[in-house]
């Protein structure tokens, strides 16, 4: 089962804050704070969307030390499974389900410094990391790169806040670029490196500070995966001894959850290796969609991620 216990809330605003962007503050339902997280963390929200739970990790980026209520950004997304387009809808006053916090990329502590390079909507996590930075009197500096000053979120408040020596920022529009180069090769010993954005702003940046020399423990990144569509296909699971058809629009993940089978989770984005499951017969390919495991172990295709995985072909047997 999940490790995610779950809290009702209630959202109490929903605020459009650029195009395509809401923000969204979560209170519980009984009014009881809400438990702690550390920088970095995020919640996975459930929906119930006519007759399908839909559940979607958002990036906590309300100031970590206040429990009064849990703030999260969601972007709209074209060809949206559904999730963004309900998030978009919801208004205040309705009720959601949040899982426990869960953090995949905390803030290293060790770090004498740390440097933070956001991407789009990669910000949201960076806003409760620069807060707890600040608090906790330790440097940081952000570099945050957005389509337009439109399209782009919160950067006016980072800037009011923090100070241009601190907040960096970049508009595609207007041709600016981050410069990777110059700001790892000019950062003193000890710094660590966070990148949160779209999947090819997040290697560049990665392939970047490894050819710069930066060590890999200084090196860390956040980046959850929509599961992607596909033909239907059928699976088995072998404990359960039941056979469940995965939809156009489903993950393994979801379709094994509608036909009321418990399977753990944290991320559901293919990055934290918390629904890896066994498979004992696969007649067919894996269409392996995770950052969590090794090329060597895709290969094997022995476990998947049921969470964002595919399959084609005639039989896939799961250990579930």
């Amino acid at each position: 089962m999940s490790i995610n216990t779950e809290i009702p809330v209630r959202v109490v605003a929903a605020t459009d804050v650029a195009e395509k962007i809401r923000r969204i503050r979560l209170e519980r339902r009984d009014g009881a704070p809400l438990p702690v997280f550390s920088a970095g963390a995020h919640v996975v929200v459930s929906m119930q969307d006519g007759g399908l739970l839909r559940r979607n990790p958002y990036s906590l980026m309300s100031a970590p030390h206040d429990t009064s209520g849990y703030e999260i950004s969601v972007l709209a997304v074209e060809n949206s499974r559904g999730g963004s387009a309900f998030m978009h809808r919801v208004r205040e006053g309705d009720e959601l389900i949040v899982s426990q916090p869960v953090n995949l990329f905390p803030a290293d502590h060790r770090g004498r410094k740390h440097l933070l390079v956001a991407g789009g909507i990669g910000i949201t996590p960076f806003l409760a990391m620069a807060a707890q930075f600040e608090r906790d009197n330790t440097p940081f500096e952000l570099h945050y790169a957005m389509r337009s000053r439109q399209a782009g979120a919160y950067w006016q408040d980072l800037l009011t806040r923090y100070g241009g020596h601190r907040v960096k920022v970049y508009f595609d529009a207007e041709g600016d670029q981050i410069p990777l180069p110059q700001l790892l090769d000019n950062q003193p010993l000890g710094t660590h490196l966070y990148v949160c954005g779209p999947a090819g702003m997040i290697d560049a940046v990665l392939l970047s500070g490894s050819q710069a020399g930066w060590p890999r423990e200084n090196l860390h990144s956040e980046r959850f995966l929509a599961p992607p569509t596909g033909q239907p296909f059928k699976i088995f699971l072998e404990k359960s001894q039941i056979s469940i058809t995965v939809g156009e629009h489903q993950s393994v993940l979801e379709a094994i959850e509608a036909a009321g089978i418990d399977a753990p989770y944290m991320c559901r984005g293919g990055a934290c290796g918390q629904c890896e499951t066994g498979v004992s017969h696969c007649d067919g390919e894996l269409q392996h969609n995770d950052i969590y495991l090794s090329d060597e172990e895709k290969r094997a295709g022995n476990k998947v991620m049921i969470c964002v995985s595919r399959f084609k072909g005639q039989q896939l047997v799961l250990q579930l």
